[in-house]
């Protein structure tokens, strides 16, 4: 509900520019990155999932509500900064029991099936944004309020949900439990996070596509349904294509993923019309569909008996510290560079997409579905993201 309001909200209400947008998103995402390195690390540690998955969602819930009260960019940042420290928290723990609980044959369907309902709550969420926002149209930035407070309520769902419905077998900690190094991760793994790291240098927040909307003249009401569209794309391809390298292996969907999203950032760049921007943002919810839930299959799939939590704690550490610097240049890029600006900033994401497709192709690994399959160790039922 909040996602899709915020950068309009910073820019509109609160007269922020790109290179701020950009500060927030990559600091906050950036810097709440590194958590998850630790928590992944942690519940390796102690043999336990759940309270780290309670605790993320928790912190994420009860700050959402603090954006109603943000009159200057500054709170905004931190708000925004511990609402990500939840997900710090919870999203390695939440992979890695994903891992344990699945047949290693359908690990991509079942990571793509987690996006899709993840990708579900997406579509309702926006949903009701826009509604709120058409309801409550000329009410200036009350409005944008309203929805922040609302945002609350499935938040509390979902740690309810965590409380009650989730079981987990304890392990128990182990003196034998692996440290925290890359080495001990493999090669394949770490060609694959370099991979990784030179894609999400080019892969700025999303935030900036819908503020690209925003300046070819979309109206604010609307930018909640641009986003539930994606979104809607992105929960219908995601199951398919993780299915599909349940087949034929991850690295295929993945260059293919890489090759579009290439094209759909060259699209951005030259976008004058606001038909071309509904398009594209479909054709982006394909892209997520063929590499959001394919990746963390192959990360889980590397990933070595044991270590499944820390394995997602880097990818997710090296996904996000790539992804602050990838928002700051972005924003400094598109405020720097004048009239072209936005344009050249979308060409630089394209550019890094094939630069990393060139490396997945000659340096990563396939690894076979069944590889290495990891002994369950508790039972999981994931409550939408948000």
């Amino acid at each position: 509900m909040i996602y899709p309001l915020l950068p309009i909200f910073l820019s509109s209400v609160l007269g922020a520019g790109a290179v701020a947008i950009g500060l927030v998103e990559g600091v906050a995402e950036g810097t709440a990155s590194v958590l998850k390195g630790f928590s992944g690390y942690i519940s390796d540690r102690v043999g336990r999932r759940k309270a780290l998955i309670l605790a993320g969602y928790g912190i994420s819930t009860f700050a959402k509500p603090l954006f109603a009260a943000a009159d200057a960019v500054w709170q905004v940042l931190v708000v925004r900064f511990v609402d990500r420290v939840g997900k710090g928290l919870r999203t390695a723990p939440r992979d890695a029991m994903i891992a344990e609980t699945t047949d290693p044959s359908i690990r991509g369907k079942a990571y793509s099936f987690h996006r899709a309902m993840d990708t579900l709550g997406a579509v309702v969420g926006p949903a009701i944004a826009f509604l709120l926002m058409w309801l409550l149209r000329g009410t200036g930035d009350s409005a944008y309020r309203w929805v922040f407070l609302a945002a609350f309520v499935p938040g509390l769902v979902s740690v309810l949900i965590i409380v009650f419905a989730i079981r987990e077998k304890r392990a128990g900690a182990r003196a034998d439990r692996p440290h925290l190094t890359l080495r001990g991760l493999g090669r394949d793994y770490r060609a694959l996070m370099l991979v990784v790291a030179l894609f999400m240098l080019g892969n700025s927040s999303d935030a900036f596509l819908l503020l690209r909307a925003r300046s070819l003249g979309m109206q604010a009401y609307l930018i909640p349904l641009l986003w539930m569209a994606f979104n809607l794309v992105y929960s219908v391809a995601a199951v398919p294509c993780g299915m599909l390298s349940d087949r034929i292996g991850r690295k295929k969907p993945l260059l293919i993923g890489f090759i579009l999203y290439g094209f759909i950032y060259v699209g951005f760049g030259f976008a004058h019309r606001l038909v071309y921007v509904w398009l594209l943002m479909g054709a982006y919810g394909v892209f997520y569909g063929l590499t959001h839930g394919v990746m963390s299959a192959y990360v889980a799939d590397l990933a070595p008996p044991g270590m499944k939590g820390t394995a997602f704690g880097v990818y997710h550490t090296t996904d996000g510290i790539s992804r602050l610097l990838a928002s700051v240049i972005f924003g400094l890029i598109w405020q720097s560079s004048g009239t072209y600006g936005p344009s050249a900033a979308f060409f630089f994401g394209a550019g890094m997409a094939v630069l990393a497709g060139i490396l997945l192709w000659t340096l990563c690994a396939e690894c076979a579905p069944g590889v290495s399959p990891p002994a369950p160790t508790s039972e999981a039922i994931e409550p939408p993201d948000d």
